[in-house]
């Protein structure tokens, strides 16, 4: 079986199944409509490994666009147990900030019930569930997440525990398929005029840094564990590269959400040679500071508490 075939194979069963696991419910497609998304919607942002110096040294006017890039700690030092903590609530944060959401501690973005006691400001969401899916799902939302990394893959029994709460949801199938992910969101909530949780975990930012149709080859791959060919230099710049990709490729998702709650935020960090260790697996500073940028709406009164 040549190359092309298996990637053509493959990427036919990724499709099969996303419809599979997704049939029967639904969707709502429609093309990212400035400003179209309901106000009590929420989209969350994951930027794979991204290094909070990246973005703040980078030219990005999509994301700053949101609001203020904040210094935060993650939840842990590895992508699935990060995001199992945000699917809970728990966002990363600085705790000597004395600012909601950015400290969780003084105010959550998004709190379960039973799931931690109420912050001292208002949660500005409070919802019954498992996990924040669910809760959005129990709140008549509707559900819509994609994720890139291979702890996403919903094919495994790792991956699926961690998704299992979307209503919709695909598995990319490599770090490298936002444009497909974009697609596939306004496809499947695009059009949708009641409140969407879209959650998208967006690979590029990832090792091996590669972006769809980058100067450089995804196997040349600069940061590895243990690996003697890595060049913290090179990793800065391709990082930084696939983020400015990243942030002119998000814009209509994120004005179709410009009146609505926004989170864009790392999930942890890569070390690029800093104590001797690179990539990330393991609690080190770099690993663990992330950036962090957000917009909370008012909610409507239907949603107040």
């Amino acid at each position: 079986m040549n190359f092309a075939f298996k990637r053509r194979f493959r990427a036919l069963n990724l499709a099969t199944r996303t419809a599979w696991r997704n049939r029967g419910r639904p969707r709502i497609p429609g093309p990212w409509v400035p400003g179209s998304q309901h106000p009590d919607s929420l989209l969350l942002i994951t930027l794979d490994s991204c290094r909070f110096d990246t973005l703040s040294s980078c030219s990005v006017p999509v994301i700053s666009g949101v609001g203020p890039i904040h210094k935060v700690m993650a939840p842990s030092y590895f992508t699935y147990a990060s995001h199992a903590a945000m699917f809970v609530g728990f966002t990363p944060g600085d705790g000597l900030s004395q600012e909601a959401i950015v400290n969780p501690k003084c105010g959550k973005l998004v709190r379960l019930h039973g799931g931690g006691s109420p912050s001292r400001a208002n949660d500005r969401f409070v919802l019954r569930g498992r996990s924040m899916m669910e809760g959005f799902n129990n709140a008549g939302y509707i559900t819509a997440g994609t994720g890139a990394v291979k702890w996403f893959d919903d094919s495994s029994d790792v991956g699926r525990l961690l998704v299992q709460d979307f209503q919709h949801y695909m598995y990319a199938g490599n770090a490298w398929s936002l444009r497909k992910q974009l697609q596939w969101l306004s496809e499947t909530v695009g059009g949708a005029r009641r409140p969407v949780f879209a959650f998208i975990n967006i690979g590029e930012t990832h090792v091996p840094y590669y972006y769809e149709g980058a100067p450089w080859s995804n196997a040349d791959v600069t940061c590895r564990a243990f690996a003697s060919s890595n060049n913290a230099v090179e990793s800065a710049r391709r990082q930084a590269a696939c983020l400015t990709w990243v942030d002119q490729a998000i814009a209509p998702l994120v004005a179709a959400f410009s009146k609505a709650n926004i989170m864009i935020c790392g999930d942890h960090g890569d070390a690029w040679g800093e104590g001797g260790v690179w990539e990330h697996g393991f609690h080190h500073p770099k690993v663990m500071e992330v950036p962090m940028i957000f917009r909370v709406s008012d909610p409507t009164p239907s949603q107040a508490k």
